[in-house]
């Protein structure tokens, strides 16, 4: 293991059916007035509504509620949100959703005392945050992005066809309860799978020393393909979600980038699809993967030897009289059937994107230069193209 790394993470988690009951005396450690947050409205038809407005007043809290927040969570959104913090002088914000709820607070949190343009400044230019911050709490209804334990806020703005993410801070606590993730419709929790596949590949597919990281990465991918084939026969499989769940907070919380350069470029690339077609973040990622991780295991023989790892150890590919290649593209292939198997989408087209846009996806989307292949603006068109 060579890179240099520190490791911190200053969320503190509560897991399990019992978990909620920590709310209040969590929320006794701040102001009097909160700010419920929360999308379209799924929570008070599943009971967890009534659920956190207990805890919320057994803390005696001022609850001012905002609903609303859609699945790509857009900049104008964010300042209404801005506006109502700023108007009720709320002490902290709770997200109650998934990851677009949680990105979606952070996003306030940064942005009510800041003097700035908050798209321009953070998401546009990177601006250091140097202003107050609003205390952000989660509880998660939805397992995938790892917002939960991490302090990134992914924002769109679709005037301009851009998705952006910017680094705020972590939330101070989050309550994960796996039994809030039953009513989930099956076309979003495989999206929030395939986002926490996707997350562990951008660290794992990564670097060529032996790392302890793989090791672990590895390990809750083969966890993650047993409990998603388990949820598709049975949506209120506890011991399925649950490590569903836990799986995304590890897979997105720092530990698998310790030691890691890391990649992300499928993240990139689905990001930018987004931006054009208003896809479901999962669904963009599995639907561009396929033509990426092509690419890199025909122009590098270290992601060869990377991908003929997972083909190993994770699909369960027999090497036996074939080449490294070989070994490599057939692991791929048996991901391919494993996503197809959840219902992801396999191509663009699915999310929405067409030919004509392929320039201005293109134009939507950064190139990282720290996997195994840095893309030219040509080849990130070409995996566009081979997506379709």
């Amino acid at each position: 293991m060579l890179g240099n790394f520190t490791f911190h993470n200053p969320t503190k988690l509560y897991f399990g059916e019992n978990s909620l009951e920590n709310l209040s005396k969590e929320l006794d450690k701040y102001g009097k007035n909160v700010m419920l947050v929360y999308g379209g409205g799924s929570i008070r038809k599943n009971g967890i509504y009534d659920s956190v407005i207990a805890e919320l007043n057994k803390a005696d809290k001022q609850v001012v509620e905002l609903s609303g927040v859609m699945p790509n969570p857009t900049i104008e959104k964010v300042m209404e949100g801005v506006t109502l913090a700023r108007k009720e002088n709320i002490d902290f914000i709770l997200a109650v959703g998934g990851g677009s709820v949680c990105d979606y607070c952070k996003a306030v949190a940064g942005s009510v005392y800041c003097e700035h343009d908050p798209w321009e400044y953070y998401f546009n230019n990177w601006g250091e945050m140097t202003c107050r911050w609003i205390p952000v709490g989660c509880v998660l209804t939805m397992a995938g992005t790892g917002s939960e334990m991490d302090s990134c806020s992914v924002i769109s703005k679709h005037s301009e066809n851009r998705k952006k993410f910017y680094y705020f801070r972590n939330p101070d606590f989050s309550i994960l309860n796996p039994v809030y993730t039953y009513t989930v419709p099956m076309y979003h929790t495989v999206a929030g799978v395939y986002d926490i596949m996707s997350h562990i590949l951008e660290q794992y597919l990564s670097g060529t020393d032996d790392n302890t990281t793989d090791y672990i990465a590895e390990g809750l991918m083969r966890s993650l393909i047993v409990s998603s084939r388990k949820v598709l026969g049975n949506q209120e499989d506890y011991e399925a979600r649950s490590n569903i769940m836990w799986t995304a907070t590890w897979a997105l919380n720092g530990l698998l980038s310790c030691g890691k350069p890391t990649d992300w470029m499928v993240h990139m690339l689905g990001q930018a699809v987004a931006a054009y077609t208003d896809a479901t973040h999962g669904h963009t990622l599995s639907a561009v993967s396929g033509a990426y991780y092509r690419l890199l295991i025909d122009r590098s023989e270290d992601a060869v030897m990377k991908f003929r790892r997972l083909a190993t150890v994770v699909w369960n590919i027999v090497p036996a009289g074939k080449t490294d290649k070989e070994i490599a593209l057939e692991g791929l292939e048996r991901m391919e059937d494993w996503m197809r198997e959840l219902g992801l989408a396999m191509n663009i087209t699915d999310c929405g994107a067409n030919l004509s846009q392929l320039e201005g996806i293109a134009d939507a989307c950064p190139i990282n230069e720290s996997g195994y292949v840095v893309l030219t603006r040509e080849d990130v068109i070409d995996v566009l193209r081979q997506s379709l």
